[in-house]
């Protein structure tokens, strides 16, 4: 599939749209208490359409959204979060969240930045980590952990993340966030 990734701005209303309702079905599996509704995931979109952020967008040869990239600069810029990512569930597996990583990591050198952090949740079961009492060795259980449903984290790791950390109980007893940062230069 050949995509274009570029630039999402205000006035591309239909790719906002497209990608809302994209942040809905996409995250309806792995945190569906995200975005439950349309409105949810299009005021989400619109957040990330601040100066100081990055909104990137994968585009087909159609002009359809098939995936989305946001950054947020945090350390003064040294560090940024990578929030959100989500590719279309028809589309996965076809290189096009690899191709948003790569072009945010550029994106945030061409600012400065040095990492690129991101947390990802395990609100649903989908790692061994999840619905147990990660204290008081927090850290040991992370070195363990496995994936038992597809959990995003091992895309990043793919991606040349790494764990940073573990935060327990984050999204409620048994539920925690997940710590995965990349050098970038």
């Amino acid at each position: 599939m050949k995509i274009r990734i570029q630039d999402l701005t205000s006035e591309d209303t239909r790719l906002i749209e497209q990608i809302a309702a994209m942040l809905v079905e996409g995250f309806r599996e792995m945190a569906p208490e995200a975005w439950e509704t349309l409105e949810e995931a299009l005021e989400e979109v619109r957040d990330s359409l601040v100066p100081d952020h990055i909104s990137r967008v994968a585009v087909d040869e159609s002009g359809a959204a098939v995936g989305w990239i946001g950054g947020i600069p945090e350390y003064e810029g040294n560090v940024w979060e990578l929030h959100p990512l989500v590719v279309r569930p028809d589309v996965q597996g076809k290189g096009i969240g690899r191709a948003l990583v790569a072009d945010l990591e550029e994106q945030v050198k061409a600012r400065g930045g040095l990492t690129l952090t991101l947390g990802s949740d395990d609100i649903a079961g989908m790692t061994s980590v999840y619905g147990i009492d990660l204290y008081p060795n927090p850290l040991e259980h992370l070195v363990n952990i496995r994936n038992l449903r597809r959990h995003p984290y091992e895309f990043y790791l793919k991606c040349g993340f790494s764990f940073t950390g573990i935060v327990p109980d984050a999204n409620g007893r048994g539920k925690p966030d997940l710590y995965l940062s990349k050098r970038i230069v």
